[in-house]
Formats: C-alpha cells, sequence, structure tokens
C-alpha cells in the first residue's frame, strides 16, 4: 500500500479548465452527432455484450443536455479549481478521473446485477460529488452559500447532501443518477484514506 501514498510533486496547469473545455467540445460533438452518445454513454448491454468497455471511463464526458453540463461545469469552476489550487494539478486529474471511473465501474456492476442492462448512464456527477466531497475535507471551516443567500458549513452541506441523496435513492423515482453521486461520495473518503491516511470524520470532529 505504500505506493499508493505518494502523491505527485506539486504543479499547476488549470486542469479543471481543460476538463471544462473537454466536456464542452463532446457535449457540442454529441448534440451535432446523436449517434455518438450511444457509443460514449454506459450502457451495461453494450458493454457486457458489445465489448465497449470505453464507456465506463467515457460516460463522465456526456452530458443529457445544457444545463445538466452547466451544473456540472460550475462544480469544477467553483470547488474543482480550488481543490486543484490546493493539490496540485497531477494530484487532482488523477482523483477526478479515478472517481468518475470507478463511478462507472460500480454503477456498471450494480446495474447489471439488477437487471438494469439498457439504462445510458451519462455525466460527470460521480467526480463531481468526489470533488465537493475533497473541498469538504481540506476546507473544512469553509462556508458555502445555499442558493447563494443561507451559509452553510462545507462539512454539514455535504452530510446533508448525503442524506438526501440516500433518501431519494429509496424513496424517489426520478431520472437523477441518485446511486453514482452516492459513489462519488464513497471514493473520494476511500482516496483521503488510502492516498493521504486522511480521515474526513475526523477532520470533521465528527469522530476522534
Amino acid at each position: 500500500m505504500k505506493f499508493l501514498r505518494k502523491p505527485f510533486k506539486y504543479v499547476y496547469w488549470n486542469a479543471g479548465f481543460t476538463l471544462i473545455l473537454i466536456n464542452t467540445i463532446v457535449f457540442a460533438l454529441t448534440s451535432l452527432f446523436k449517434t455518438l452518445t450511444p457509443y460514449l454513454a454506459l450502457i451495461p448491454l453494450y458493454v457486457t455484450h458489445g465489448h465497449m468497455y470505453w464507456q465506463i471511463f467515457t460516460y463522465q464526458f456526456v452530458h443529457g443536455g445544457f444545463w445538466h453540463l452547466l451544473f456540472n461545469m460550475l462544480g469544477i469552476l467553483f470547488f474543482g479549481v480550488t481543490v486543484e489550487k490546493q493539490m496540485g494539478s497531477k494530484e487532482f486529474l488523477l482523483f477526478y478521473l479515478l472517481t468518475g471511473t470507478l463511478c462507472g465501474l460500480s454503477s456498471y456492476f450494480i446495474y447489471s446485477f439488477v437487471g438494469f442492462q439498457m439504462i445510458a448512464l451519462v455525466g460527470a456527477s460521480g467526480a463531481i460529488f468526489a470533488v465537493l466531497f475533497l473541498f469538504a475535507v481540506m476546507f473544512p471551516n469553509a462556508q458555502i452559500f445555499l442558493w447563494g443567500i443561507i451559509p452553510i458549513p462545507a462539512p454539514i452541506l455535504i452530510i446533508g447532501f448525503e442524506l438526501f441523496e440516500i433518501f431519494d435513492l429509496l424513496f424517489s423515482s426520478d431520472n437523477v443518477a441518485h446511486l453514482v453521486h452516492l459513489l462519488g461520495f464513497f471514493f473520494a473518503w476511500l482516496y483521503m484514506r488510502i492516498r493521504f491516511g486522511i480521515k474526513p470524520l475526523k477532520v470533521w470532529n465528527i469522530v476522534r
């Protein structure tokens, strides 16, 4: 496990803005060429029987609409860029892509197991929620203004998000990918524990 605890040397080159650019380009391409989406979105049946294994990675760059893209890119802009400046571009890029891919891989196995073979998973939400979690760990005293008005401590907001996602996953029938959001939180926690030896709940003074 020691080789996993070797963070990259600090380098900063605006990886967050690069991710925003890539997501925007992919959105433009999939909007112009609709046939691209089934090749890039994560569809369990296509991965299993069509051997489109790349979908486990590419799904996080595909978005279902303008607002879906906008909110995810705002997540990178407001939280990802701050986190990247703190940890460096290489480490941030590894964190972002790894958590997003692990969310895709886990979703593939879970959806395949429960029989949702033709569900199409798209969006950077898994990685974005992982970034939100990481932000709350790195800046536990930060205040996030909910709806731009109500100041809430970052850890409290993240815990609230988690409870909301669990509730909606269990009781809601909407089309929001609550599972991948929760997976984003989980893999962010796992990354912090393995990569840096940080205990998020201890940082937030929830446990000693």
